[in-house]
């Protein structure tokens, strides 16, 4: 596949040309991703439904801290009222910051191919080298374990093990999770441990305000030995807060558990509910306390992407041959294989007849006798002339056809052998004139 390079543009004042080098490869992603700060945070395209996420958090918190922390300071001595409101903050501002962490970074992105890759094998492009087609999926050993992974005709690469595609960044993810609208990204090798401590705080957070809640009530049944209920009815924001922490915790509470299970079983959320390894056996299973170190305890792995470095300038391709090449699994239309070097039959002669009006001028030899028609044999004219008698194109026709495949009967094969010849007559100009070849 052939790229046009992009143009340079000249600098009027400076006269120094400054096309893609100006360019930041943020400013020419071809994933659907959100960039801020001049490339700085990465976002997936629905980025939107972060400050929802925010809101959800930092509402009730503000609820609790002025209607329910601040009438506890007073009630706890030594000074324990006031850290009642402080934790909250502080805890708020840590959930906030894991927030941050997996939804504005890189979650994996694997960069994509400029070109296809090239088959196994491939030495260059000879003289009636047939086509080579890439494998749809390629099988790899993993822990003695053997995986197939799957060619991605987006981003024109063999997607290592545990990578997916994501239709919402369209971007190949390492280790892909799941894309979360919540947080606006896709959850991947490279943020997924943020991502749980994120739900899991959350959770520790609803339980935080769910409980002092509580206390709050007990605290004016106690001093004004009222029921539970006149209690409640005397702190509505408490009502309020009570309701909304008990569904938020079901929510996120169910979810950090859910997750504690793939994180003991080394399992993604798109591997559990596509592949069940519970029915097979998992490569990446090396036990609970291996799986917990591995997730929580190892180093994050550098970015495979500098969004902020200028665009390399596209190398030249090579010119290629006609007669072989390699194609991508998908490729393999009847126009691709004129380009990729199939020799053209009738059928693709069609869209270079049209180019020229779709029909041959006198002056190209139809009527010539000295070296056009006048040589063939006599059944080859008599089929040519029955076909014009019937008023049928030559483009057009059906001669040979079986099965509505485009094979040629002898008879027009010597017709096509006949007329790229030359004019052994000497007729010169009067000869016909070859169709010109589709030019690559």
């Amino acid at each position: 596949m052939h790229v046009v390079p992009p143009t340079q543009r000249t600098d009027p004042l400076s006269g120094s040309t400054n096309g893609s080098d100006a360019l930041r490869i943020y400013q020419t992603w071809k994933g659907s991703n959100k960039f801020f700060l001049q490339g700085r945070f990465i976002f997936g395209p629905d980025v939107r439904s972060l400050a929802l996420t925010i809101f959800l958090i930092v509402a009730p918190v503000t609820l609790f801290c002025v209607f329910v922390a601040r009438k506890l300071v007073d009630d706890f001595s030594h000074h324990w009222g006031i850290s009642i409101m402080v934790f909250a903050i502080v805890f708020t501002f840590y959930d906030l910051i894991l927030l941050v962490l997996t939804s504005g970074r890189d979650p994996g992105i694997i960069p994509r191919n400029a070109h296809p890759p090239e088959p196994e094998g491939y030495e260059g492009n000879p003289e009636g080298t047939p086509q080579l087609r890439l494998p749809r999926i390629k099988e790899v050993d993993v822990n003695g374990i053997t995986v197939k992974i799957k060619y991605c005709d987006t981003c024109m690469l063999y997607r290592p093990p545990r990578c997916s595609h994501c239709s919402i960044c369209n971007n190949c993810v390492e280790r892909f999770d799941h894309h979360c609208p919540w947080v606006g990204q896709c959850i991947g090798l490279r943020n997924y441990r943020f991502f749980f401590m994120f739900v899991f705080s959350t959770t520790l957070l609803c339980i935080y305000v769910f409980g002092f809640c509580w206390v709050y009530v007990k605290r004016i049944m106690d001093y004004e030995e009222t029921s539970i209920w006149k209690a409640l009815i005397k702190t509505p924001a408490s009502i309020v807060l009570v309701a909304y922490t008990f569904i938020s915790v079901w929510f996120v509470g169910g979810l950090t558990a859910f997750h504690l299970f793939l994180i003991g079983t080394n399992q993604t959320t798109y591997e559990n509910f596509r592949y069940k390894y519970d029915r097979r056996a998992n490569p990446y299973n090396r036990g609970v306390i291996q799986n917990f170190k591995e997730i929580l305890c190892t180093p994050t792995p550098p970015s495979k992407n500098n969004f902020r470095a200028k665009v390399p300038a596209e190398p030249a391709l090579p010119a290629r041959t006609v007669s072989g090449g390699f194609v991508s699994p998908n490729m393999g239309k009847a126009a691709d294989e004129i380009e990729m070097g199939r020799k053209a039959v009738w059928g693709d002669v069609g869209p270079v007849l049209d180019h020229h009006g779709g029909r041959l001028s006198e002056n190209d030899g139809l009527n010539n006798k000295d070296g056009g028609f006048g040589e063939m044999s006599p059944e080859i004219r008599t089929t040519v002339d029955e076909g014009d008698r019937a008023g049928i194109h030559p483009r057009r026709s059906s001669w040979g056809r079986k099965s509505g495949s485009w094979e040629m009967s002898p008879e027009i094969l010597a017709l096509a052998s006949r007329m790229g010849e030359p004019n052994r007559t000497g007729g010169g100009s009067s000869s016909i004139s070859r169709p010109s070849e589709p030019k690559l």
